[in-house]
């Protein structure tokens, strides 16, 4: 058996042959890097004294834009991080990531030893019609007295459904109009169901419209893709990727079991209006406005303009103490485009 791995690892079984970074010679028995290793001597100390960073080990269910953005910043916190891959194909987009692979496509094993020893569970994949993939498969290795673990799930703030452009916070009551968005409240009920503090910690992440490099209006332009939608009133709240890891490691520090949190920036605003910037801040004519009536747009694309809201982040400032590296969508997308926001 022979494999060809970029800058990760499988479980291999002893005697296998393997290759690290794409090439080498072959060599045998397990790779040198094992899955969650003891945590090393001289870790640093939380403020609380409960946890020890620099000790804590790190499973990603779901390794996509958002989970690769909380790795790449902060990962050197944890001392060994594993993310789950459907099939060998799929993992081998893990490349220049310091993660393990934890193998879905040869049972459970692997999933379950991974996620009975993590510490810090974040949850990006999303559920479908036949539920969330992984809550009621881990339930009981999450739910192990003594191991003081933490799940953070990333839901959306879809959950809320259309309230006419009107402010909307934690508070309100979630009215999700969309199966996609249904699908996440249920998943965020399944998961919180499973919290049981100290030993399990549960919090959820209401998440605006992501953006960050290679996914944004900047990147639009640049590919000739980007268009002026106007819909009268519409207005949509993004958030940075980048912004998004930070609240994560924020409420590691800070939050509490059972929160939610919106986790959007402080200027909902009208989305040919980002696009007019970015063409600004790329010193190009914007594309020419089109009427949402005559835009053709797909199904999935109509549904997101079938909700109006405007999202409160107040809580993560005054609870949790974040500032926002891109409080509005002119910081986050001159730093995109490289240049200061003109």
């Amino acid at each position: 058996m022979q494999y060809s791995i970029l800058s990760l690892y499988f479980p291999f079984p002893d005697g296998a042959v393997f290759r690290r970074n794409g090439g080498g010679a072959p060599q045998t028995g397990p790779p040198a890097r094992n899955r969650f290793t003891p945590p090393p001597a001289g870790v640093m100390v939380r403020s609380g004294g409960d946890t020890l960073w620099g000790s804590m080990r790190l499973i990603c269910l779901g390794l996509g834009y958002t989970a690769r953005a909380f790795v790449r910043r902060h990962g050197g916190r944890f001392s060994t991080i594993g993310a789950t891959a459907r099939d060998p194909d799929s993992a081998l987009n893990f490349n220049n990531l310091p993660v393990d692979v934890i193998p879905l496509w040869d049972g459970d094993a692997a999933l379950r030893r991974a996620a009975g020893e993590a510490d810090v569970i974040l949850v990006s994949a999303g559920p479908d019609a036949s539920g969330d993939p992984f809550a009621d498969r881990l339930r009981a290795c999450l739910t192990t007295p003594g191991r003081g673990k933490h799940v953070l799930y990333l839901s959306t703030v879809g959950v809320y459904g259309d309230h006419g452009g009107a402010w909307v916070d934690e508070a309100t009551p979630p009215r999700p109009a969309s199966d996609r968005s249904r699908w996440r409240l249920d998943a965020e009920g399944k998961w919180l169901a499973l919290a049981k503090p100290p030993d399990l910690a549960v919090q959820i992440f209401r998440l605006a419209g992501i953006y960050g490099p290679g996914r944004s209006a900047v990147d639009n332009l640049r590919s000739g893709t980007a268009r002026r939608v106007v819909k009268p009133g519409q207005v949509f709240n993004r958030i940075h990727v980048d912004d998004i890891a930070d609240v994560l490691m924020r409420a590691l520090e800070r939050g509490r079991s059972g929160a939610v949190w919106n986790v959007a920036d402080n200027e909902p605003a009208p989305p040919q209006d980002v696009v007019a910037f970015a063409a600004r801040c790329l010193g190009i004519e914007p594309p020419p406005e089109v009427s949402f009536e005559t835009a053709g747009l797909s199904p999935m694309a109509r549904s997101f303009y079938g909700e109006n809201k405007r999202i409160s982040n107040a809580a993560l400032r005054e609870k949790l103490g974040v500032r926002l590296n891109y409080p509005t969508y002119r910081e986050g997308i001159a730093a995109i485009a490289g240049s200061p926001p003109p």
